[in-house]
């Protein structure tokens, strides 16, 4: 009873973080039509658009929470969408609950089927690593940016995952190109390597004839209008989906360096490394620079993001009962070495009552990065988790009361179908007496970490939470509760 106790407290802050980063919620609480006028508004942004001005709306965009962001626009514009096409993930086109009641992670949330969209084409496609489909997205989506004029109003609907989910290899005068093959591997590679996202992006930015701020270029000279969900630590829009509506600060030389020093510039496709070294010697153009003309007409709008999130999470809590702090939305390094900041502080706070008195709940958000040792299943928050059970094995006297949650708010955590994993001194008591594993608690965490196995030794301790997919996508949350 004690654990589910626990881990219902921590669940519910963790859901109400996610509910209040809906994006159809958010798409219909900021952008309003009233006759002609179409307003957006956020808390630090006011936009108005004259619909008269224009003869086509296109809707066009690509990420994670793409399908719920173009349920939202329909709503407000309705017919008024000449035609869209938004690229997702794979499994990302139905609503769901923001996370499931079940703590052990057997089960899927309640599905509510998404009533069809009428005006917005959606294309399913592959994540984190693109494939056939992420390549269709981008050059359908270019051929509709590419037919715009001045008298077209193109809303961009972005949000994380669109750098994969929307892939077009960029091709420049004399023979240098790159494949879809070659952006897969190299993308393969950074991420094996634990290089950051924003750092994977500068690389993919190089690579891309549409991210990077070549989108604006194709779409110019229509008006863009550009709704974001940030999925990225400091909400960076040149990095949010590579910048797909931003202009690039970084250059060809920062992204060759970035793979010299995860140590994968040598292994890179041929194609890859030949256009970063032809970018670094000037023989092909620098991607879209800040003060360019073709983003003139460009607006970018951030309607949700990580700390939005953190806030509705710390209300939640403390209308709970607890004593809050929010550490921080801008967590980022390797998800072991965070770990031991949150068992550090879960110890303190239940030994001492310090920084904060029982009960008490610390809240975080961004995104960590884990360097691949094995060959194992997981994704950056189940290795948290499993590093946090780790530590709490390590003396569990130390950890009376604790619970610990790690979650993607995007419902999928790495190449899994779980959000993330739980720890608390519970799940290893428990775990002790599961018939299907022969071996201890302390083994299987040990076996998990070893071989970058989280998945499957989380799954035999009953410690992953399973949601499906949520819709939204705005980087990780952890919960800390101690009772």
């Amino acid at each position: 009873m004690a654990r589910q106790f626990q881990h219902r407290h921590a669940l519910e802050i963790a859901r109400a973080a996610i509910r209040r980063v809906d994006p159809v919620g958010m798409i219909t609480d900021s952008v309003t039509l009233d006759g002609d006028e179409l307003r957006i508004e956020t808390g630090e942004q006011s936009l108005a658009f004259d619909l008269s001005a224009y003869d086509r709306i296109l809707v066009l965009g690509a990420g994670k929470a793409g399908a719920s962001m173009a349920r939202g626009l329909e709503q407000v514009l309705g017919d008024r969408i000449t035609e869209g096409l938004v690229a997702v993930k794979y499994g990302h086109t139905e609503h769901d609950s923001a996370a499931s009641g079940d703590t052990t992670g057997t089960g899927g949330g309640v599905r509510d089927p998404y009533s069809p969209l009428r005006r917005i084409r959606l294309i399913e496609a592959g994540h984190p690593v693109p494939d056939a489909n992420s390549l269709r997205a981008a050059r359908e989506i270019a051929v509709l940016a590419d037919g715009a004029d001045e008298r077209t109003l193109c809303i961009a609907l972005i949000s994380g995952g669109g750098s994969a989910l929307m892939t077009l290899p960029a091709e420049y005068q004399g023979g240098i190109s790159v494949t879809l093959e070659d952006i897969q591997e190299t993308t393969r590679l950074l991420l094996g390597a634990g290089t950051p996202i924003g750092e994977i992006n500068c690389v993919r930015k190089h690579l891309s004839g549409i991210s990077g701020g070549h989108f604006c270029r194709i779409a110019a000279p229509a008006t863009l209008v550009a709704l974001i969900l940030s999925d990225v630590v400091g909400d960076d829009l040149g990095s949010i989906a590579s910048g797909l509506a931003a202009p690039d600060s970084t250059t060809f030389d920062e992204a060759l360096r970035i793979c010299e020093r995860y140590r994968i510039g040598d292994r890179l496709p041929a194609r890859a490394r030949a256009m970063l070294e032809a970018g670094v010697a000037g023989t092909i153009p620098e991607t879209p620079k800040p003060g360019d003309p073709v983003f003139d007409r460009v607006h970018p709008v951030l309607i949700g993001t990580n700390a939005l999130a953190l806030g509705e999470a710390r209300s939640r809590a403390e209308e709970s009962g607890f004593n809050t702090l929010v550490l921080t939305s801008r967590i980022t390094g390797e998800a072991r070495e965070i770990a031991r900041v949150f068992t550090a502080i879960a110890a303190e706070i239940a030994k001492r009552d310090s920084p904060l008195e029982k009960p008490a709940c610390v809240l975080a958000g961004g995104e960590t990065t884990v360097t691949l040792r094995g060959n194992g299943l997981g994704g950056r928050n189940q290795e948290m988790a499993l590093a946090v059970l780790a530590e709490i094995a390590t003396n569990p006297g130390d950890y009376r009361g604790v619970t610990f949650l790690s979650v993607g708010t995007d419902g999928n955590d790495g190449p899994t179908d779980a959000a993330g994993g739980w720890a608390s001194g519970e799940i290893l008591r428990t775990a002790g007496d599961l018939p299907h594993e022969p071996s201890s608690p302390s083994e299987v965490i040990a076996r998990g970490l070893a071989e970058n196995d989280a998945y499957h030794a989380l799954d035999a301790l009953g410690a992953l939470l399973r949601t499906g997919p949520t819709n939204t996508n705005v980087c990780d949350i952890q919960v800390l509760v101690v009772e």
